[in-house]
């Protein structure tokens, strides 16, 4: 038998005056006592519950039930049902605290509002940065030219000596370079000029142009004599003023023939061959055949008379040469200074030095370290001045600004935000510095290498390296005023007594 779950309506009742048609209360039926034993035994075991202890099971409260068993379910499907129960809360939202993009946005607007003061600021960054870029550009274009130089002249140059060594008494010549050096070194391969000299003692015999000793005439500083080979003015690349140079005939026959330097035939008052002039060594004349100028590598020949190397053994028993200069092809440096050597010492090839030119990109290296060492010195002055100024405008925008800082530590801002806020700003000013500092001296470096005919060289990393260092400078400027801001109280901030 079902049991109601429902109260049955109440039927109308009679109006005033009418007969009664209810049916008069009877007996109690047998469906009523077995709802009333059912409500009984429903708050007998509701008392039961209220009493017994209460036990925790699946991290709530439930009362202890010896005849009621409550499953334990597995940990997967109770956060299953968790996550597909509904959330009856919203999650809380999170804290309003300034971001990287607010950050910029805010820094953006405090430079942008003083536009002049900005132009002010990033002048000396423009200037340190600048500086860097075109002394590094300039360096490396430089470099270059002079490497393209020394190629064409220097690295074909190679000179031979004898090697000496120190004594109690001093330093003395332990090797010699033969007569023949002009054949030994020019079998070598890449030799291609070659041409020795030597000192010569006279004896303190006199120098002159005249053969009798003229007590009016002006004294002067007798002019050295030196002993030298055929081929050594082609191999210094001196030139032929007037006249001509000796040749092997006048060496082989050791003719009293000389070749006077250009400062050396003006004191001695020779200025032409064409009458076959005549100086004198000591009583000896000896005819001047040509006059020479323009010898670079050893300018002191200008101030000294020339005798071919017989000449010199047959008067004045010269006993050995002291120097040979090589002309090379390109490259050869290293070969020539292997078997150079060898070539003149065969036995004791350590008693000749052999002076080849160094390698083009050792040169190079070294140019631009001698012309960087020179300029970045002016360009780390510019970039602390430019530091300085920015330093100066973030402390001056810090005291014109302490009512902001006071209200937005009133607000809740942290001390690290006012930190973050002004050193954003100051990296901003080193950016812009930056920025336009490398345009400019990439634009420098570039106009004058159009102006000099060169190739700019200049390396990319070194641009963006120079642009990102005015934002390292920016930092470092920044970093005393953002923290003096930072410790400023609120309450000193909002009345304007902060220091």
């Amino acid at each position: 038998m079902s049991l109601p779950t429902a109260a049955h309506p109440s039927p109308p009742a009679d109006p005033p005056g009418a007969r009664s048609t209810a049916t008069p209360p009877g007996p109690a039926g047998p469906e009523d006592g077995a709802l009333a034993a059912l409500s009984a035994a429903a708050a007998e075991q509701a008392a039961r519950d209220a009493a017994a202890p209460r036990r925790r099971r699946f991290g709530r409260l439930v009362p202890h039930l010896p005849d009621r068993v409550v499953p334990r379910l597995p940990a997967r499907l109770q956060r299953r049902d968790e996550a597909r129960a509904p959330r009856l809360v919203a999650p809380p939202p999170p804290r309003d605290r300034f971001g990287p993009a607010d950050l910029l946005a805010e820094a953006a607007h405090e430079i942008g509002a003083r536009p002049g003061r900005l132009l002010l600021t990033i002048v000396g960054t423009v200037l340190g940065i600048g500086s860097l870029v075109v002394t590094t550009g300039l360096a490396q274009t430089a470099a270059g030219q002079i490497s393209r130089q020394f190629d064409a002249v220097a690295a074909t140059r190679v000179v031979v000596e004898p090697a000496t060594a120190r004594t109690a008494s001093g330093s003395r010549t332990v090797g010699r370079i033969p007569w023949d050096v002009e054949d030994r070194l020019g079998r070598i391969a890449g030799v291609e000029l070659v041409g020795a000299l030597g000192p010569v003692d006279t004896g303190g015999l006199e120098v002159t142009a005249r053969p009798v000793n003229d007590p009016s005439a002006q004294a002067f500083a007798a002019p050295s004599v030196v002993a030298a080979t055929p081929g050594l003015l082609a191999a210094i690349d001196g030139q032929v003023v007037t006249g001509r140079w000796f040749d092997a005939g006048h060496d082989a026959r050791a003719d009293r023939v000389v070749v006077l330097g250009a400062r050396a035939a003006q004191r001695l008052g020779v200025l032409r061959v064409d009458r076959q002039p005549a100086i004198f060594i000591g009583e000896r004349p000896y005819a001047v055949i040509g006059v020479v100028d323009g010898v670079q590598r050893r300018s002191d020949l200008l101030d000294a008379v020339l005798l071919p190397v017989g000449t010199a053994r047959a008067d004045f028993r010269v006993g050995g040469l002291d120097q040979a200069h090589v002309r090379i092809a390109v490259g050869a440096g290293p070969v020539i200074a292997e078997q150079a050597p060898y070539a003149l010492e065969p036995n004791t090839p350590e008693a000749v030095n052999v002076q080849v030119p160094p390698p083009a990109p050792s040169l190079r290296e070294n140019v631009q370290a001698d012309v960087n060492a020179i300029f970045l010195a002016l360009g780390a002055v510019a970039l602390l001045v430019g530091a300085l100024g920015i330093a100066n405008v973030t402390l001056l925008s810090v005291r014109e600004r302490l009512g902001e800082i006071g209200l937005r530590r009133a607000l809740g801002a942290r001390t690290r935000d006012i930190v973050a806020q002004f050193l954003t700003e100051s990296a901003v000013i080193g950016l812009l510095g930056g920025l336009v500092g490398a345009s400019l001296g990439v634009m420098v470096v570039v106009g004058v290498s159009v102006a000099r005919e060169w190739t700019p060289i200049l390396h990319t990393g070194a641009v963006v390296g120079a642009a990102a260092l005015g934002v390292v400078i920016g930092l470092l400027a920044g970093a005393y005023p953002a923290f003096r801001a930072a410790r400023i109280e609120p309450i000193a901030a909002l009345r304007g007594t902060a220091t």
